[in-house]
């Protein structure tokens, strides 16, 4: 008799289980098709090495490339800084493989020098000339990475509050996100991830801002919600892990650098530390332009489009002149 009712309890917890699952699972796939819905490819596609790139193309002239920080994507740039810029250049901003409507190839492990390389393609196919780079957080890290290994694919980087280097503590900081086990990172992915990051997104961004404010246009506009698919996670979750895997060794090759190279950081930054990512760098490349802004958090992009805009066309003539 006893055995009989445990027998019915463990089907009865099993199949709650199962349930929990399914709604997690149908909760993430109906907030992936609303964000997908609210915000739309907006550019063209191209094929790099097994990666589904999109991407942006304004302007002539000189060009430009924009790549964006952990967990966003092209409209960081393409709605705040596009309009700033005045005639003579060719503006580009791509969503990094994983990021946005870019699809990562089959095997790709987000380490840095593969997504430095996967730019360096994307400058070729394009058949840009030499381009400015800029990067933005993560973005930054990519851009100090191809700058290291390829020089020869572009003429200068120009940095917003970029990640430079590992960070006591980093670990616990990005919490979630840290899932070495891929099988693991992609059951998170279509369960719990996606509902538990929409039930926190305004307390994150308004965190990532700070001491700003978040736009109130930005979960659209700024294409806030394409964060919230499984995709997404998934991809930000491989950055996460494979940031520890290179950027000690790419820190190390900092003082190789020998093109342009700029740096704007707000010294109120909460998530790049101004003093840990930022200060650092004024002694380790020479002739670095290093613009600190008092009271600016860490997306600059957004608070001050006209100053950002400026500091990268300071950067831009060096960079071209050169």
């Amino acid at each position: 008799m006893l055995l009989s009712i445990l027998s019915w309890l463990l089907v009865v917890l099993l199949l709650l289980a199962v349930l929990v699952v399914a709604s997690l699972v149908l909760a993430t796939l109906w907030i992936a098709a609303k964000a997908e819905r609210l915000v739309p490819p907006v550019g063209k596609f191209i094929e790099i090495d097994g990666n589904r790139i999109h991407y942006v193309d304004r302007g002539e002239g000189r060009p430009i490339v924009f790549v964006h920080g952990l967990g966003a994507q092209l409209h960081h740039f393409r709605h705040t800084l596009f309009g700033q810029f005045g005639p003579g250049y060719r503006l580009i901003a791509l969503d990094r493989p994983g990021a946005g409507y870019s699809m990562r190839a089959s095997g790709a492990t987000g380490r840095l020098p593969e997504q430095a390389e996967i730019v360096r393609r994307f400058i070729e196919a394009l058949g840009l000339e030499r381009p400015l780079l800029v990067g933005h957080s993560l973005g930054g890290a990519i851009a100090l990475a191809l700058a290291v290994e390829h020089p020869e694919a572009i003429s200068g980087i120009a940095l917003l509050s970029p990640l430079t280097h590992i960070e006591a503590g980093a670990r616990e900081k990005l919490g979630a996100f840290f899932l070495p086990s891929r099988l693991w990172r992609r059951i998170m992915s279509y369960t719990l991830a996606v509902p538990t990051s929409l039930r926190y997104a305004r307390p994150t961004m308004e965190y990532i801002f700070a001491p700003q404010m978040l736009p109130s246009d930005y979960m659209i506009a700024g294409g806030g919600w394409l964060g919230l698919r499984p995709a997404h996670f998934y991809a930000m979750s491989c950055d996460v892990v494979a940031i520890e895997r290179d950027l000690g060794r790419i820190g190390s090759r900092y003082g190789e650098i020998a093109m342009p190279v700029g740096i704007l950081f707000g010294e109120a930054d909460r998530v790049t530390s101004f003093h840990t990512q930022g200060v650092p760098m004024t002694s380790r490349i020479e002739g670095l332009d290093f613009e600190s802004v008092e009271g600016m958090g860490h997306m600059p992009q957004f608070v001050a489009p006209e100053r950002i805009a400026a500091f990268i066309e300071r950067i831009a003539s060096r960079a071209f002149a050169s």
